[in-house]
């Protein structure tokens, strides 16, 4: 009687061990077959595209065909995210996929593209000036990627409103748009080099700072926003349009330059505020 029961008890448990081990093998076979999303990675994609062929279009020495892959780049960029969470098509292989298309097309290309147009030529001026140059390409592609490796690991309930450090499109926006403004103009001689080298390091310095600069997130197509502001859109679009190397580098140059200056803002506000807040519990 006893073995019967032990003999039921043991049937049971290995049926049970068979239903774990086949619900686990169908997460499995589930997880293995589990596809991504379409149109958001597609856009990430073209990032990816767009930030290779600056890359491409600056070896052969075409660096204003460079400026407008990244500036592509940039708006790609700034659509797949809000695809993403407008589509509801959200998902960690999107996350991780967007980081890497950003170190390419924001961290490397850059990079590349301001060392192709003069940084190597630093080398005419002595050994130590073309390490330096090379040296500064890498100190941005590598400031870009601590920069987006803590990005992915901030903590959600930091302020929305603004970044920790310069977003890296920007910083690349700083740099191509830089490259593009020279090449326009025929900057040549060492100072120009030098001013490109230090450009290219304070891009790379602003990406790891803890400067604040506004994230505009804010703004959402649900959100009603100001006619004022609506007519800023167009406005910025002529402006574009009429001068792209000079508009885009004096818009990524404000915007890196308004980081200092938010960061001020923000930190002379909570003194303010742990002032009042001193005053009134010694008033209590």
């Amino acid at each position: 009687m006893f073995s019967a029961a032990h003999r039921g008890t043991l049937s049971i448990a290995t049926e049970k061990n068979k239903v774990s081990k086949e619900d686990s093998h169908s997460k499995f076979l589930v997880a293995g077959h589990k596809g991504i999303y379409l149109f958001p990675n597609l856009v990430t994609t073209g990032v990816l595209f767009a930030g290779f062929y600056g890359i491409v279009a600056a070896i052969d020495g075409n660096f204003p065909r460079s400026a407008v892959a990244l500036f592509i780049a940039m708006v790609l960029d700034g659509l797949d995210g809000r695809l993403a969470r407008l589509t509801g098509t959200q998902s960690e292989f999107g996350k991780e996929f967007d980081s890497l298309s950003d170190l390419v097309a924001f961290g490397v290309a850059p990079a590349i593209i301001v060392y192709q147009w003069g940084l190597h030529r630093l080398a005419e001026y002595g050994w130590l000036w073309g390490k330096l140059g090379w040296l500064a390409a890498f100190l941005y592609t590598a400031s870009a990627a601590l920069r987006l490796a803590r990005f992915n690991v901030m903590s959600e309930s930091n302020d929305k409103r603004f970044f920790e450090g310069l977003p890296s499109p920007s910083a690349a926006a700083l740099v191509t748009f830089m490259v593009w403004l020279g090449t326009e103009l025929g900057w040549s001689g060492g100072g120009a080099l030098a001013f490109a080298a230090a450009m290219t390091v304070l891009g790379g310095a602003l990406m790891v700072s803890h400067l604040h600069f506004y994230s505009f997130k804010e703004a959402s197509p649900d959100r009603r926003i100001s006619f004022t502001f609506l007519l800023a859109i167009p406005l910025t679009m002529v402006l574009i349009f009429l001068n792209p190397p000079v508009v885009l580098f004096t818009m990524a140059a404000g915007y890196a330059m308004s980081g200092p200056i938010v960061t001020f803002c923000i930190r002379r506000r909570r003194l303010a505020d742990h002032q009042s807040e001193e005053e009134g519990e010694s008033r209590t």
